[in-house]
């Protein structure tokens, strides 16, 4: 028993570490963003959006790398045992309000920032469906867990990280296709864009519904 109790120790933190490295090149983005706009750097346009107003994508940006980064943090089986408490209060204090801001103010620039031309219409409907997917999860994931759900809890919590970690997913959507063909159309861009959600989607459903493996029953035997 104790062999089975150290292997599980010794991979149970091989997911959220694979989660944190999925989130490193979107939140290393946003901290250069962050530090563009702290700066004297030349307003072009394609970042004039974000010096016209930069408190929602500041918003966005230190919410999505709090939700991704310590939201990953949640997948360790340790964390989630209500013993330690620290699962519950990193998602009350931490992931519920910085992955509601993330959504929202995602929702925000979507409506009201000056957006480039490559971002068309397709990908303008797909941001309103995943972040409001996404606030909707957050919400839904909340009041499960206070009418004690902890089923339902979860999975719509592993939903709406999902969406949220659309970004990391997303990288790796792109990178072939910039590799082999160049830089994407609007349609493409937006298609490319759509599979990082899908993917991440798809995954946490397959967790979601997949078997539970019941442990095997014991039988005593009495001499």
């Amino acid at each position: 028993m104790n062999s089975s109790k150290k292997k599980v120790n010794k991979y149970e933190w091989l997911i959220p570490t694979a989660l944190i490295i999925l989130s490193l090149v979107p939140a290393m983005a946003g901290t250069a963003r962050l530090v563009e706009l702290s700066s004297d750097a030349e307003v072009t346009s394609a970042n004039a959006r974000f010096f016209d107003s930069p408190l929602p994508v500041t918003v966005h940006i230190v919410g999505a790398t709090l939700y991704a980064i310590l939201g990953a943090f949640q997948f360790a089986p340790t964390l989630r045992r209500r013993k330690t408490h620290l699962h519950r209060f990193i998602g009350k204090w931490i992931l519920v309000p910085s992955g509601i801001a993330v959504a929202l103010s995602g929702l925000w620039m979507n409506q009201f920032y000056q957006l480039p031309e490559i971002d068309g219409e397709f990908l303008y409907i797909q941001r309103i469906i995943f972040g409001s997917a996404m606030f909707l999860s957050i919400v839904l994931g909340y009041f499960a867990v206070r009418r004690k759900d902890y089923k339902s809890h979860g999975n719509w919590m592993m939903r709406a990280y999902a969406i949220g970690l659309g970004a990391g997913t997303q990288v790796f959507t792109h990178i072939p296709w910039l590799i082999f063909f160049g830089e994407p159309n609007e349609l493409t861009r937006a298609l490319l864009m759509l599979a990082g959600w899908v993917i991440n989607l798809a995954i946490a459903e397959w967790i979601i519904r997949k078997p539970k493996i019941k442990p095997v029953e014991r039988t005593a035997y009495v001499s």
